[in-house]
């Protein structure tokens, strides 16, 4: 059965760091896109930062030069590394994954409605 677990969200102060976990089991991540996601209350669930099967990677606007993605094939892990934290970044961080394996093109990554399979969640607050 395919799942994805999410861990280490927590409460950082800004300009903080944290890195993200995203466990995948029942599949192996190295062919399939992978991808973050976050919502904060009241707004809609936007993507963060994808990586693909040949490790392309894709980040949201607000995040490029802060956050990094990257892949771990050999632990079936991929992590986000969070630096530089603003308050703007608080919200509950989702790893996902298509139906389907490959890569997902142009921006089509960002779009949760092409995934199929979600984890479930690890909150992340930025605050003094």
């Amino acid at each position: 059965q395919l799942q994805l677990v999410e861990s280490g969200g927590g409460l950082v102060q800004p300009g903080g760091s944290l890195r993200l976990s995203c466990a995948a089991s029942g599949f192996n991540l190295g062919y399939y896109t992978i991808s973050w996601f976050r919502q904060a209350p009241g707004k809609e669930r936007e993507g963060v930062s994808s990586v693909s099967p040949t490790d392309r990677t894709y980040y949201a606007d607000s995040v490029k030069g802060r956050f990094t993605i990257s892949s771990d094939k050999a632990k079936n892990t991929v992590y986000l590394q969070m630096n530089s934290l603003q308050p703007g970044d608080t919200a509950l961080y989702y790893c996902a994954t298509p139906r389907g394996s490959g890569p997902l093109y142009g921006n089509t990554w960002s779009y949760p409605s092409n995934y199929a399979y979600w984890g479930q969640g690890t909150q992340v607050t930025v605050s003094s």
